[in-house]
C-alpha cells in the first residue's frame, strides 16, 4: 500500500482528467489487509492514483494498495484518461496530431479526430473494446493558452515561445507552481524565425539590426538597403500568436526598439509568407516550416559572417532566432497515458514524425570536422594578438578525431542560467546517456564565449560554463552507468565564432557549449 507523497498543493484542485465538481464526495480508503482507513474527499483520479483530501491534509493513494468506498468511487475498468491542452494552432494544427496519430499506432490504439468547433477538437484513443483516452484541443494562440491554464480550462500549454515573466507570476500567484522551473516544460520541436521577401528580390541579406530598425519603422525604404527606390511594406503574425511575440522578444526587445504601427497583420506564419511572396515590396517575419514559395533573407554581420536557417543551424541553434516550440506541463502527476505520450514524444520514431510534419527534430547528430561549414574560416578571420594560430591550430588537433553532436546549450543574456531550449536540451542528452546510447564513447563538452573583453578572461568563463553543463547533465542522468563512457570538459574560448560580436544576437550565438564525441 502507498500513503502517500504528500501531494501538490491543495490550490491544484484544477483535474487533467474526466472528473467535474460532482467527483469531490466524501470517500473512504481501506488497505488490503484491513488495517489502515482513509476517509475524505476525493479530488481527483488518474487511473493509477487517487488524489483525496483529508484531515491529514491532501494524499495520493496507490489505487492497488487500497479499497474504494463511496458514490464517489471511480469504476477503474472504465477509467478514461482525459487531458486538456490549449495553445498555439501552429503546434495543434499540424504537430500535435502527428504525434498523436504515431503515437496511438505504435501502441496498437486507435486516434480519431472529433471536431467541435473551429478551434476545438477531441483525439480519441481506443483499443479493441473502448476509449481508454481523450486529448482535448483548444487551438488558438500561445497567450490564449497560458490564460486557459490560469483559468482552468487547460492542463497543458502549446507555446511557440518561452513563458513570460508576468505569466509566470499570475501562475505563481493562482497556485499552479513555477513554469519557468526545469520540469514545468520541455521542448517537442524546433522552428525558426525568418525574414522573407519576394522570388526575385534585389536584397538577399539584412543584418539583425537592420531588421529591427525596419520593422521599427525606422528603415522605410527599400534603397537604404541596396534595393529599389520605393516603401517598404511590412508584414508580421497577429500580435497574440507566440510567433509575434517571440520576434518581439528575440529581434525587437534586444536592439531596444518598439514595432511600428504600420505592420500588415496575418493570422499564421503561412499567410505572412504568401503574402510577401505576391508583394515585391514587401518584407515579413515567417517561419522555417511555413516559408512556401518566399525567399528567406540571411542574416549577415559588419564583420562579414552570415547566416542562413537551415535545418541544422536551427537544430544547432547556431542561426540566432531559433523558435523552440514547447509544452508547459501541470505540476501535478498526468494519466499514464499521458506520461506515455510525453516519453515517446521524445523517442526516435517521434522525431521522424517531427520532421516529416515540416518542423525542426531533436535527434542528434553527428558532424564530422570537415562539415563545419565556415566556422573555421571564421576562426581564421578573427585570430590574432589576443587569440594566436597556435592556439587555433591546437584546438583543430583536440577537435579532428571527434564530430561535434547538434545538441548544443546556450544561456540567458546576462545570466549563467540556461535557456530553456538548454534545459530541456540536458534532459533529453541525460535519458540518451541512460539508455546507453553513447556507452563506450568519450564525450567532451567544450565551452566558447563571445570575444568582449580579454582573451584569457573569456576562457575562464568559457570553461565554467562547460564544466556547468556537463554538471548538470551528470545530475539529470541519475541511471546513467557513467563507467562505461568517459565525460570531461574543455574550452576554447573566443576562439571559434559563429556570429559577429557587434550585436547582442551576435554575442548570444557565439557564448554557447558544444558535445564533441569520438
Amino acid at each position: 500500500m502507498t500513503f502517500g507523497r504528500a501531494a501538490i498543493s491543495a490550490a491544484l484542485v484544477f483535474l487533467a482528467f474526466s472528473f467535474t465538481s460532482a467527483l469531490a464526495q466524501d470517500v473512504a480508503f481501506t488497505s488490503r489487509d484491513g488495517s489502515i482507513e482513509v476517509e475524505g474527499t476525493l479530488l481527483g483520479f488518474d487511473g493509477e492514483f487517487y488524489r483525496v483530501s483529508t484531515v491529514y491534509g491532501e494524499l495520493t493513494l496507490d489505487a492497488s494498495g487500497v479499497l474504494c468506498d463511496g458514490p464517489g468511487c471511480p469504476n477503474l475498468d472504465d477509467f478514461v484518461a482525459r487531458l486538456r491542452i490549449s495553445g498555439a494552432a501552429s503546434m495543434g494544427d499540424v504537430l500535435m496530431p502527428a504525434l498523436i496519430q504515431a503515437f496511438a499506432a505504435r501502441n496498437g490504439l486507435r486516434a480519431t479526430k472529433v471536431p467541435q468547433d473551429e478551434t476545438r477538437y477531441t483525439y480519441e484513443i481506443a483499443d479493441e473494446t473502448r476509449v481508454v483516452g481523450l486529448f482535448e484541443f483548444h487551438s488558438t494562440n500561445t497567450e490564449e493558452g497560458f490564460a486557459d491554464l490560469l483559468a482552468d480550462e487547460s492542463d497543458m500549454v502549446m507555446a511557440t515561445r518561452e513563458v513570460r515573466s508576468e505569466e509566470s507570476r499570475r501562475a505563481k500567484t493562482a497556485g499552479f507552481g513555477d513554469l519557468q522551473d526545469v520540469n514545468r516544460s520541455r521542448v517537442v520541436a524546433l522552428d525558426g524565425l525568418v525574414a522573407v521577401v519576394a522570388p526575385g528580390h534585389p536584397v538577399r541579406a539584412l543584418s539583425t539590426d537592420q531588421l529591427s530598425r525596419i520593422f521599427a519603422g525606422e528603415i522605410d525604404n527599400w534603397s537604404e538597403l541596396g534595393g529599389p527606390d520605393a516603401p517598404i511594406e511590412l508584414h508580421l503574425p497577429a500580435g497574440a500568436t507566440g510567433f509575434a511575440q517571440a520576434i518581439e522578444d528575440k529581434l525587437m526587445r534586444p536592439a531596444r526598439r518598439a514595432l511600428s504601427e504600420d505592420i500588415l497583420r496575418h493570422d499564421s506564419p503561412s499567410s505572412v509568407a504568401a503574402a510577401v511572396s505576391r508583394d515585391f515590396l514587401g518584407i515579413g517575419v515567417s517561419t522555417y516550416s511555413a516559408i512556401g514559395n518566399a525567399m528567406p533573407i540571411m542574416l549577415r554581420g559588419s564583420c562579414g559572417f552570415e547566416l542562413r536557417a537551415s535545418r541544422r543551424s536551427i537544430k544547432t541553434e547556431d542561426y540566432p532566432l531559433t523558435a523552440p516550440l514547447f509544452l508547459y506541463l501541470p505540476m501535478r502527476r498526468l494519466p499514464q497515458l499521458a506520461r506515455e505520450f510525453l516519453v515517446y514524444t521524445r523517442t526516435a520514431p517521434a522525431q521522424i514524425v517531427i520532421r516529416r510534419a515540416g518542423f525542426v527534430d531533436q535527434a542528434p547528430e553527428e558532424i564530422p570536422l570537415d562539415q563545419q561549414g565556415n566556422r573555421f574560416a571564421n576562426a581564421i578571420a578573427v585570430a590574432g594578438e589576443e587569440l594566436p594560430l597556435t592556439e587555433l591550430q591546437q584546438m583543430v588537433a583536440d577537435l579532428r578525431p571527434r564530430a561535434r553532436l547538434s545538441t548544443s546549450f546556450r544561456f540567458e543574456a546576462g545570466s549563467a542560467r540556461l535557456d530553456a531550449q538548454s534545459r530541456s536540451n540536458v534532459q533529453q542528452f541525460a535519458r540518451a546517456l541512460e539508455t546507453g546510447q553513447y556507452d563506450a564513447r568519450d564525450i567532451l563538452f567544450v565551452g566558447f564565449s563571445d570575444g568582449q573583453g580579454p582573451a584569457q578572461i573569456n576562457q575562464t568563463i568559457a570553461a565554467r560554463r562547460a564544466e556547468a553543463v556537463k554538471s548538470a547533465v551528470v545530475a539529470a542522468a541519475e541511471a546513467a552507468d557513467f563507467d562505461r563512457l568517459t565525460l570531461s570538459s574543455e574550452a576554447y574560448g573566443e576562439a571559434l565564432p559563429m556570429a559577429c560580436d557587434d550585436t547582442p544576437w551576435g554575442r548570444g550565438v557565439n557564448r554557447r557549449v558544444e558535445v564533441w564525441v569520438r
